[in-house]
């Protein structure tokens, strides 16, 4: 299957349902530090349904394009990164991610982000990249400040979090803005 490699320690492998097990072992042993900015967390009840979610996202895979690749750092599983709302028409996609904590703090998530964006300009040459994370999510919302993109604004109360709404501020990055900031890197 597709795989990107980072750096001697880091890579990207789309997920397949043999990743089910850590997958689920590393949301399981984090429930708490996940759930504080991810709604799905609570659903995530078993291997089951973290298997039940790759099969959808292969199959998003096959029919649109996207992609949710586990981020592997030394051969250990670490967290998720995904293409979504892929639009072809438009030239466009959204990246979603989430990261252990055990994991953070060490550049892994930048260097990802990074990664798809290069990727999705030239591989996929798409137009267009957003991010979009909770407005109170100081850690995700750094990622792509420290990349260069440009905070577009607010949507206002976009996502339900368990017991209430979570406003987002989106990010966006186009083609030609990222040759310039990353011609030589």
């Amino acid at each position: 299957m597709f795989k990107l490699i980072i750096d001697q320690d880091i890579e990207l492998k789309i997920l397949e349902e043999r990743h089910s097990e850590e997958d689920f072992q590393t949301i399981d042993n984090n429930r708490d530090y996940l759930r504080r900015w991810l709604p799905w967390v609570d659903n995530t009840r078993s291997v089951e349904d973290v298997k039940s979610f790759i099969k959808s996202c292969l199959g998003q895979f096959a029919d649109k394009g996207e992609f949710t690749a586990g981020i592997w750092h030394k051969g250990n599983f670490a967290g998720v990164i995904s293409y979504m709302d892929l639009d072809w028409s438009h030239k466009k996609v959204s990246i979603g991610y989430w990261l252990s904590p055990k994991y953070t703090g060490n550049g892994i998530m930048t260097k990802a982000c990074k990664t798809m964006v290069d990727y999705a300009f030239s591989e996929l040459k798409l137009h267009r990249v957003e991010i979009r994370c909770a407005e109170g999510n100081h850690k995700s919302r750094a990622i792509p400040e420290r990349l260069g993109f440009i905070e577009e604004g607010v949507i206002r109360e976009e996502e339900w979090l368990y017991d209430h709404y979570v406003s987002h501020i989106v990010y966006g990055m186009l083609d030609v803005e990222w040759e310039r900031s990353f011609a030589d890197s």
